[in-house]
């Protein structure tokens, strides 16, 4: 299977349930992140993969010079109402995390939270995030770590329908190793380790949300027969058990992510 149509089963699949309406309820990592990256007024800035626009309107916050992309135009809707609601400035367009449409070094700062993590081709993503970004610029990344809940949500859909050969796991993103691989030794990269925590009324309640609301979730139990959409279902729920930290009976879902900054060396 070549990457184009990789692709196009992806937008499908992200543009499938409602994940504006995930996506709206973890908004600090953004926040954190701009903090992380330390966003100054008036710098040019890119969120790659926005969604529907955490981290753009996060930049936005901060009276920098905004613009998001993503290919899924659903997404790209709801961040223009986010956007217009708040009353903040930013310029969203439909556009490929692997083919950006921009000249090189034209952004003083490079967003993605957990959004160019989930391209097909990793280095020809990584290499497009360098190649936007201006010398002494950074690149500032929310990427979901291996042994977190969405690494071990994937896993689970990836044994029922496999990833096609040559598609390496999204969550790889979220090991520093790999990211020394992706983004070479002329930059600098701090990722500690992060965690927030994600409240709902229990474990089925969790697997019923991303069953209806998250692409991937919803796109697996739709095409996947009544018995293995039910074992998918029941194993969603005993994952979100296992990364529940509540102490009553309700869940507070643990997840791990790394706060990645690339520094590229000025020249």
């Amino acid at each position: 299977m070549d990457i184009a149509t990789v692709k196009q089963r992806q937008q499908v699949a992200w543009a499938s349930g409602d994940y504006a309406a995930v996506g709206a309820r973890f908004p600090i990592t953004a926040e954190l992140l701009c903090e992380a990256v330390d966003l100054r007024a008036g710098e040019r800035v890119l969120d790659v993969a926005c969604g529907s626009g955490n981290a753009a309107l996060a930049a936005a916050r901060r009276f920098c010079q905004v613009t998001g992309i993503d290919y899924v135009p659903a997404l790209l809707d709801r961040a223009r109402l986010r956007a217009t609601a708040e009353g903040l400035e930013s310029t969203f367009q439909e556009a490929d995390a692997e083919d950006l449409p921009f000249p090189d070094g034209c952004f003083d700062a490079v967003l993605s939270t957990c959004g160019a993590m989930f391209a097909p081709d990793q280095e020809r993503t990584a290499g497009e995030l360098l190649r936007v970004c201006r010398p002494g610029g950074r690149i500032g990344m929310v990427n979901w770590t291996p042994d977190s809940y969405v690494g071990a949500l994937f896993r689970a859909i990836g044994r029922r329908m496999p990833a096609p050969p040559g598609v390496r796991p999204p969550v790889l993103w979220g090991s520093e190793g790999r990211l020394r691989e992706l983004f070479g030794p002329d930059v600098t990269i701090t990722a500690p380790r992060r965690a927030f925590h994600w409240r709902f009324r229990s474990a089925e309640h969790q697997a019923d949300f991303f069953a209806d609301c998250y692409g991937p979730a919803n796109r697996a139990l739709q095409a996947l027969g009544a018995d293995d959409a039910t074992s998918l279902r029941a194993e969603m729920v005993e994952t979100a058990r296992e990364f529940d930290v509540s102490d009553d009976e309700t869940l507070v879902l643990r997840m791990d992510y790394l706060e990645v900054v690339v520094r590229r060396k000025a020249r």
